[in-house]
């Protein structure tokens, strides 16, 4: 199934810094926090170097997209772990999964 947006998180390198997103494109939104990583760093993501991509998570509405990404923005690392640990055994870096 197609999906037209996608909750997403990404981490640093060192996987020890987490963004949560929500974008309608995901392949030119993990290259706008790689962009801004590597020149501006105006957002979290670009201070972070954050734009490895670790999980996602596909819908069609995108009310329940915004949602789901405000109740992961909420919950502690920890369950932030498990979920990306469920979806991701070994936190791969899923980009060339996306592009």
């Amino acid at each position: 199934m197609l999906y037209s947006y996608f909750v997403y998180i990404v981490t640093n390198q060192n996987k020890t810094t987490l963004y949560v997103g929500v974008t309608n494109n995901i392949q030119k939104r993990i290259s706008q926090h790689y962009f801004d990583s590597e020149h501006v760093k105006k957002s979290f993501a670009g201070k972070y170097n954050c734009y490895y991509l670790v999980y996602y998570e596909g819908f069609e509405d995108i009310n329940q997209a915004i949602l789901r990404e405000k109740e992961i923005k909420k919950w502690r690392r920890e369950k932030k772990d498990k979920l990306i640990s469920e979806f991701n055994p070994q936190w791969e870096f899923l980009n060339h999964q996306i592009f």
